[in-house]
């Protein structure tokens, strides 16, 4: 391999993730179109469980070693793997594909801040200003409705920012655990344990209320969302991680939310409005301003 191949390497397999959590709102979309919302959120994480559990085991993936790792597990488990597919689905319900991926894009934010407050960090004035400049962005995105907002309603958009806020947590939480055993391993745990608890729930929901009646292209979009969005990205994106680096590589997440878009102009006819052009680029601004400070 040459050198140039082996330096735009990381670069690919970045973009392969990115593109794959940029087409994660659109797959959603299309599944609870067919699919009961909290349904889906459940068939993301347990699906994922059920297929990664074989490399776990296969792997002997570590655990945690003493009582504060598994607390991070529990709560990476519940907050990334449990309870932020099912808000993440059900926001897609009441929202559109454009603003759950503008409200999406603000996540780095809240991780900075759940971070500094469980580090008792101070970060400088750049980072702050960051803040508020995307905290504006929301602030517009969620309040400054019109007619021309579509299907993304009040309920939607809270539900995504309730999703973005839990998952937040999450990261903070692998972060601090992924030293210990590895982000792999966390990661990979976290699916199989939101599995374990979200399957009994399926299983009765399926013997009482039947299997779900739905197309071809919900059942896709569900696969999608369980092998793709919770696993193959994670596994791209580490990887591009630890050969490009997280200062190099991580810029990539600027272009998440422009995939979105995309894709929500051509697969669902969405329009980009001024407001939430404006509303997205104040987020997007903010977000890089803090990464800077």
């Amino acid at each position: 391999m040459s050198v140039r191949a082996a330096a735009l390497g990381p670069w690919a397999v970045g973009m392969v993730a990115i593109v794959i959590w940029g087409a994660t709102p659109a797959a959603t979309k299309y599944a609870v179109a067919d699919i009961d919302a909290l349904t889906v959120g459940m068939l993301r994480t347990g699906l994922a469980g059920l297929a990664i559990t074989p490399a776990v085991l296969l792997l002997r993936l570590p655990l945690p070693r003493d009582g504060a790792g598994w607390r991070l597990l529990l709560i990476s488990t519940a907050s990334g793997f449990i309870v932020f597919p099912l808000l993440f689905s059900l926001a897609l319900a009441h929202t559109s594909t454009a603003h759950a991926a503008m409200l999406l894009a603000f996540a780095p934010i809240l991780t900075g801040l759940i971070g500094a407050a469980v580090e008792r960090r101070r970060p400088g004035r750049m980072w702050w200003g960051g803040v508020a400049v995307a905290l504006a962005g929301v602030a517009a995105l969620i309040l400054l409705r019109g007619q021309d907002s579509g299907e993304a309603t009040l309920r939607g958009d809270l539900l995504a920012f309730g999703a973005c806020l839990t998952v937040a947590g999450g990261y903070v939480a692998g972060s601090r655990l992924s030293p210990s055993i590895g982000a792999w391993s966390a990661t990979a745990w976290g699916a199989v344990l939101g599995g374990v608890v979200l399957f009994p729930v399926l299983a009765v929901q399926f013997m009482t209320g039947g299997w779900p009646d739905a197309g071809w292209v919900a059942w896709m979009s569900t696969g999608w969302l369980a092998l793709f969005s919770s696993l193959l990205a994670y596994v791209a994106w580490y990887r591009a991680l630890a050969g490009g680096g997280v200062a190099r590589i991580s810029t990539l997440q600027f272009l998440q939310p422009t995939v979105t878009l995309v894709l929500a102009v051509v697969l669902f006819a969405e329009a980009m409005t001024p407001a939430l052009l404006l509303s997205g680029a104040a987020i997007l601004i903010g977000v890089a301003m803090a990464r800077r400070g």
